[in-house]
């Protein structure tokens, strides 16, 4: 079993890094393993929309997007991790995201999926919510923690000082071990995925 952990933060070694590596090493702990993919400094540009993915499998922007896409293919599970922005998800990790789950959301499916966010201050359930809503949207059991996960600090020592979030972030890599591990078991017993009914498009204009 492997979960991939996304890095959505301009520095790669900063504060969202430094929740993320708590939690992927409760996952190793409990025998999973672990990688974090930083999605690099460079601007990522957001979908246009054009559809291309549907037809060649992967988006015509070629950058760590395509390269989260492949990984998610393998992995068991996503952790997504961004910084706070103006009280949203960083337009790195949204950018991507965006693309991501357009172009590769069907190898994503029924896969445990959790976000992680870090803030100075305040903003951090906003973000936490705008980045839960890419799991909903794709059938993903969310996993979740004691606490919303979420840790405070301006540095990667202040957020080490949290200890409340550093827990959070053990707690989440401990649930989602659970998971991944119950769902395995239910496969090997036999338990198939849901029903999918053909999707259905309603406009609200007509």
């Amino acid at each position: 079993m492997k979960v991939l952990l996304l890095n959505g933060s301009p520095h790669e070694k900063g504060c969202t890094y430094t929740a993320l590596a708590e939690a992927a090493a409760a996952l190793e702990e409990c025998g999973v393993e672990t990688e974090i993919l930083w999605l690099g400094r460079d601007v990522t540009i957001g979908c246009t929309g054009c559809g291309a993915c549907r037809k060649q499998g992967k988006c015509v922007h070629d950058d760590a997007v395509n390269l989260a896409a492949e990984k998610a293919r393998s992995c068991d599970g996503l952790i997504a991790g961004s910084p706070v922005h103006y009280a949203s998800a960083s337009g790195q990790i949204t950018c991507a995201l965006d693309r991501l789950f357009y172009s590769a959301g069907s190898d994503l499916r029924f896969k445990p999926g959790a976000a992680v966010v870090s803030a100075r201050r305040g903003g951090a359930t906003a973000a936490l919510d705008q980045l839960n809503k890419y799991f909903t949207i794709n059938q993903m059991p969310i996993v979740s923690s004691r606490y919303w996960n979420m840790v405070h600090g301006n540095t990667p020592d202040e957020v080490r000082r949290d200890e409340e979030g550093m827990a959070v972030m053990r707690t989440l890599g401990r649930n989602m071990a659970w998971l991944l591990k119950s769902i395995e078991a239910g496969r090997a017993a036999g338990l198939e995925l849901p029903a999918q009914e053909p999707p259905v498009r309603t406009n609200f204009i007509r």
